[in-house]
């Protein structure tokens, strides 16, 4: 929860106080989200493994990592973080007046589907990109053939690479938590859309899965 909470605050806060609309503003955004993820890496790693992201979860139990039971608790935590920062987020701009109108799908950093030319080209942009960043979690992490110590480097590099791919396209999620929280108080088009950058990032976690387990000699044959 605590985790989730911070990515969502310093992510989203950097693309509602930077803004996205220029080259910097999109380096700043990734480099936001990235650091926020090695910050809580090497902060609760050790503690909870980081998973800050209902995606992860759901790709390290379909590797067999953890149990659905330890899953669905960590899917909790992780959707009441997204809603908590979402709502510090909320009540700073609300507070402050120092970003725009927040009726617009950019208020709170949350994601759009019109850059990617809709619903069906958000869903494959979210997929795929939620695929690279879940397969390097999953790969950096193994027990035997992971990264170690650097894997949170790592994984934090890795969602920076893909922010500056996917930012003018969907506004990147790959988080459905990280996503949901900013769009509850957003409302209108993001809170329509929201179920897109749910269910894409949850589908590519579970293709990233099985392609791992296939890596890595354990797809049963």
């Amino acid at each position: 929860m605590v985790g989730t909470m911070v990515l969502t605050l310093m992510g989203c806060g950097t693309a509602v106080f930077v803004g996205c609309g220029e080259p910097a503003g999109v380096a700043a955004t990734a480099l936001a989200f990235g650091l926020s993820v090695i910050a809580m890496a090497y902060t609760i790693g050790a503690i909870s493994g980081c998973h800050i992201n209902p995606a992860i979860t759901l790709g390290v139990a379909m590797s067999g990592r953890m149990t659905w039971k330890d899953a669905c608790g960590y899917w909790v935590g992780q959707f009441v973080g997204g809603i908590l920062g979402a709502a510090i987020l909320f009540a700073i701009v609300k507070t402050t007046g120092a970003a725009g109108a927040m009726g617009s799908p950019e208020g709170l950093g949350t994601n759009g589907v019109a850059n990617a030319g809709g619903v069906w080209g958000a869903c494959l942009v979210e997929l795929i990109a939620t695929f690279v960043f879940v397969l390097v979690v999953l790969g950096t992490t193994d027990e035997k053939k992971g990264a170690g110590n650097l894997a949170g480097l790592a994984i934090g590099l890795t969602l920076v690479l893909v922010h500056l791919v996917c930012i003018n396209l969907t506004g990147t999620s790959v988080n459905p938590a990280r996503s949901f929280g900013p769009a509850l108080f957003v409302g209108g088009a993001a809170l329509k859309d929201v179920w897109v950058f749910i269910l894409a990032p949850l589908a590519g976690a579970a293709l990233s899965a099985v392609v791992w387990n296939c890596l890595a000699g354990e797809c049963k044959k």
